[in-house]
């Protein structure tokens, strides 16, 4: 049998065979490799840079179903739902979650940054994606006062509601982009509805629960009482 002495293998130990240290150098080498390759295809898979100079992040949070709409010529028309914060210190400085409302513009027009120009190209409506934005991509060195100070990176979480196509400015377009959005804001607080009720039913059960197992604690305590005085 191996024997050690003061804390070291001795020489008739596997472990300080050739063939050994050879076998688990190849074995910690190939477990090396796959963990490089596994890590490289978690990066590929949910962290794209979508200008190649990292100026433009996408870490994608939810996936849209298959077959949904994206953005296109055809459908330049957005609705996000966001919020903003700076990279820096965290702190939100624009979001459309307080009012549960719904932003909308076109792509392509410059009425936005062009960091989001660039992602929300890329998105499909029901993706939830997080889009970190470098300063040149943002508001540069000028910021936006006094929200956003200058040279600043910005994260987005945007959540990609729907895609259409545009709309001309009559009087009846109009109206029914007004009755689209407050139908699409309705359905956020509806869905906002039911995870608030699920959250309550999940506390609801973590008490009830809690409270049962701090009942059979009781019942034993007592027991053990009941125990003592018998003797």
């Amino acid at each position: 049998m191996a024997t050690r002495t003061d804390g070291d293998l001795s020489e008739t130990s596997p472990a300080t065979r050739p063939e050994y240290r050879i076998a688990h150098s190849v074995f910690a080498s190939s477990v090396l490799a796959l963990v490089r390759v596994f890590n490289s295809l978690d990066t590929m898979d949910d962290v794209i840079d979508l200008t190649g100079d990292g100026g433009v992040v996408k870490k994608i949070i939810t996936r849209a179903k298959a077959g949904a709409l994206a953005p296109s010529e055809d459908l330049p028309m957005v609705d996000v739902h966001y919020e903003g914060t700076l990279a820096e210190t965290g702190e939100v400085f624009d979001t459309t979650h307080e009012d549960n409302s719904v932003f909308s513009f076109e792509l392509g027009k410059g009425t936005v940054i062009q960091a989001w120009d660039v992602a929300l190209r890329t998105m499909k409506v029901g993706e939830v994606a997080k889009i970190t934005c470098k300063p040149e991509y943002a508001y540069g060195s000028a910021g936006s006062p006094p929200d956003i100070p200058p040279n600043a990176t910005l994260i987005f979480e945007v959540e990609l509601l729907s895609c259409r196509p545009r709309k001309g400015s009559s009087l009846g377009s109009a109206s029914e982009e007004r009755a689209r959005l407050e139908e699409l804001k309705k359905q956020r607080e509806l869905a906002a509805a039911v995870k608030e009720e699920e959250k309550k039913k999940r506390e609801e059960a973590k008490a009830a629960a809690a409270a049962r197992i701090q009942a059979k604690l009781e019942a034993k305590k007592g027991q053990g009482k009941g125990k003592g005085k018998a003797k």
